[in-house]
């Protein structure tokens, strides 16, 4: 049980208190430890003894900017040429929208655990998803995290923070007749569809447009998912947005997909006539995400298939793999999941229906008729 910042109750009834000690010459923390009888007396203990380490410890520079001075200096001096420019637009944006306009002018160290509930609660009403909340907070903690360590403030006020719990979207994937539906009208157009690379490779629709053909093993018939391309915030110009050209956010998107024979003599078609270095081209050079999903919107239209959206078919060609019996791991590794757990939490309903199968495969083995 814990009651308090760094305060705990002990299985043999104790209460134990943990404050940093010292720290090491590479800033690792040191802890130590108090323990009493009940929770006050422990937490008054802790007191004497960070309020000692603060005293003795040199070390610590308090920071007597704000919080968006320090905000500031975190992400352009710290952060950006570590990050990935689609990150930094995001980081940005959630920054300047969300929190200096709350936090901003308040000062670092005398920011308090109960100015953020109280951020987050104004959150709440602005009818935000609870995932965006968490992404806002993320960024905070992440920037509170990095003061605490370079001791510009002796402890993070996003500690005891609780975020709202992200609900599992609901995962949509297309009925095999709608993707039927769906091919016929792209197989009959003069051009390369990206609708076919996504629904047979579950490639993302960033990936397929920075698909080039030099990325496709016809010999070895593997893709190479090697980059992405995005439309970001322009982080200079505000109401402007800017192409980007980068590798996948992480190293399991950086993927080797099987091609497929069908697939395989659908590419080759096109790649017979290819004027661009590109897969699927715009005017020689590469189609951007959203000029693909304005000639999806059209080809879903033409199809009668309602309101879907891109990634839906990533969704479907996972489907039908589990349709068809592909483990989990290989799926996830396709997909370019970071882990099979997410891959599982993403399908588990598809899963559901293989797992019925199989229990009524074992069912067939009790017989209550004698």
């Amino acid at each position: 049980m814990r009651k308090g910042e760094n305060i705990y109750k002990r299985k043999d009834g104790r209460w134990e208190g943990r404050f940093i000690k010292d720290r090491t010459t590479d800033k690792r923390i040191i802890y130590g430890y108090v323990y009493g009888k009940n929770y006050s007396e422990v937490k008054e203990k802790l007191s004497i003894k960070k309020a000692q380490y603060i005293a003795s410890n040199k070390n610590i520079t308090s920071f007597s900017g704000t919080l968006e001075e320090w905000l500031n200096y975190w992400l352009e001096i710290l952060m950006k040429n570590k990050i990935k420019a689609s990150s930094y637009s995001n980081y940005k944006g959630k920054i300047d929208k969300y929190i200096l306009p709350y936090l901003g002018k308040t000062t670092l160290r005398d920011l308090k655990t109960e100015h953020i509930e109280s951020f987050i609660n104004d959150l709440n009403t602005m009818n935000l998803a609870n995932s965006t909340i968490r992404s806002i907070i993320a960024i905070l903690k992440s920037s509170l995290k990095k003061a605490v360590y370079d001791e510009k403030i002796y402890s993070d006020p996003c500690t005891k923070i609780v975020l709202p719990t992200i609900q599992k979207p609901e995962i949509a994937a297309l009925t095999v007749h709608a993707q039927k539906s769906l091919e016929r009208i792209v197989l009959q157009q003069n051009e390369c569809s990206g609708e076919i690379i996504a629904l047979y490779t579950g490639m993302r629709i960033g990936e397929i447009s920075g698909l080039k053909w030099s990325d496709i093993d016809m010999e070895k018939n593997i893709i190479h998912v090697r980059r992405t391309i995005s439309r970001i915030p322009s982080t200079t110009i505000n109401g402007k947005t800017e192409i980007i050209i980068d590798t996948p956010k992480t190293k399991s998107s950086l993927r080797v997909i099987p091609l497929a024979v069908n697939l395989k003599e659908y590419l080759l078609k096109w790649k017979k006539c290819a004027i661009s270095e590109y897969v699927i081209n715009c005017r020689g050079s590469f189609t951007e995400p959203r000029i693909i999903n304005y000639r999806f919107k059209k080809n879903v239209k033409t199809a009668r298939l309602g309101s879907i959206h891109f990634h839906m078919l990533r969704h479907t060609f996972a489907t039908r793999c589990v349709e068809e019996g592909i483990d989990i791991a290989t799926l996830s590794k396709i997909l370019g999941h970071s882990s099979i757990k997410m891959t599982l939490d993403t399908y588990t309903d598809s899963l559901w229906e293989n797992r019925k199968a199989a229990i009524s495969v074992i069912d067939k083995r009790l017989s209550i008729h004698s």
